[in-house]
């Protein structure tokens, strides 16, 4: 039914299939195995009509050549492909892209015996059939991708990776689906990594390394053969020599190289090099002590407003006279000036005298006196207040009898 013949596929100057050969029948599952890279989503894509880069060779279906034609017209013939990663419309419903699928001419007649069959094949989809493919699992989703491939009335079914991303359990399911649509007489060109599983429900298989096809066989020989086993089943030891009968089989595995040693010191060295430093090093210098926070500097008094002075008049210096009390009011003159002296500081004489018996005598501290010119005024003033202050105690003594 699906023939190809020297297909080879290039994407510029680096080869992604050379010379590959294989036959697909009615009705029968063909698994292609291989190693990530070597070529087998580029197999699928050049029987589809998707592939990007340069194709030649042949592919025909019932004898019918469709290598060149575009993708629909390669629908048309038969060949459906269901890409890795399911390439679903997650906002429509399930039904709506079950719909999508029927598209081609060849399935439009037929589009309603082919939904029946479909939701006959998954039984889940018909119960969902209103909910939308993005809400839906991934083994569900892998359902509608198929479903929506059967839909165009395929002859010959391609799948690429379909059980990508799920659990064992859906992946169990989804190959127990595909025994299903073989039964109906479709042919499947199946590309997984599941090997296993893969080889239990196929009939044949074909091995794909560095883009060339390296052997053939059924799939319970390839299922038993030991550098199949190596190689993709993880079981036994194979080798380079293969199966009996001189046919070519892929080598053994590479066994992991042993690590190397580290190379440099080992950990007990660094530590003992650690400690060495640890017990050399200096001891730490003491912390300098907290230095005392400089005093805060005291505002200066603020200076206290003095009326302009008026320039004094020419006059003699007050001379004593005491009151009719008996009060010196120069002497309290003289008392008042000595403590303002105080108060702006005093001065003494700069150098000590010695006396006629050359005893060295103190130094004589004078008091500056007020320029009683300049504020004569508010002293004939204050001379005033002291003079009627004694009257009123002498009047008060005189009434009381007592003497002040």
């Amino acid at each position: 039914m699906l023939e190809v013949q020297g297909l080879s596929a290039a994407y510029g100057q680096h080869p992604a299939l050379q010379d590959v050969s294989l036959r697909l029948g009615r009705g029968e599952i063909v698994v292609i195995l291989g190693a990530n890279g070597a070529g087998k989503s580029t197999l699928l894509k050049a029987v589809s009509g998707i592939c990007e880069g340069r194709v030649s060779g042949s592919v025909t279906v019932n004898g019918h050549e469709i290598l060149g034609l575009s993708p629909h017209r390669i629908v048309e013939e038969g060949v459906a492909l269901v890409p890795e990663g399911r390439g679903v419309f997650g906002d429509l419903t399930v039904e709506e892209n079950l719909v999508l699928g029927a598209y081609a001419p060849r399935a439009r007649d037929e589009e309603a015996g082919n939904l029946e069959r479909v939701y006959g094949l998954f039984p889940k989809l018909r119960e969902r059939r209103r909910q939308a493919v993005r809400t839906m699992s991934g083994g569900e989703q892998q359902m509608v991708a198929i479903g929506r491939a059967m839909m165009s009335n395929p002859a010959v079914l391609t799948l690429d990776e379909p059980s990508l991303g799920l659990s064992p359990l859906l992946s169990k399911d989804l190959f127990r689906s595909l025994k299903t649509v073989r039964d109906t007489g479709i042919g499947i060109l199946l590309v997984e990594q599941n090997a296993r599983a893969s080889l239990a429900i196929a009939d044949r298989g074909y091995l794909l390394e560095n883009a060339h096809i390296i052997h053939e066989d059924s799939a319970e020989n390839l299922a038993t053969d030991p550098a199949v086993q190596a190689a993709y089943l993880g079981a036994g030891k194979g080798g380079a020599k293969g199966r009996a009968g001189g046919r070519a089989t892929t080598p053994s595995a590479p066994k992991p190289a042993a690590p190397k040693p580290p190379s440099g010191p080992s950990p007990s060295e660094i530590a003992a090099q650690a400690m060495r430093k640890v017990q050399h090093r200096a001891p730490p210098k003491p912390a300098p002590a907290p230095q005392p926070e400089p005093p805060r500097p005291v505002a200066p008094p603020r200076p206290v407003p003095q009326a302009t002075p008026k320039p004094a008049q020419p006059s003699a210096q007050p001379q004593s006279r005491p009151g009719p009390h008996g009060i010196d009011t120069a002497d309290l003159v003289a008392r008042a000036a000595s403590a303002s002296a105080r108060q702006h500081g005093t001065t003494t004489q700069p150098a000590p005298r010695r006396n006629g018996a050359g005893h060295q005598t103190r130094p004589i501290t004078t008091t500056p006196m007020p320029d009683l010119a300049s504020h004569g005024d508010r002293l004939r003033t204050v001379l005033d207040e002291i003079e009627a202050a004694a009257r009123r105690a002498r009047e008060r003594s005189g009434r009381s009898g007592r003497k002040p």
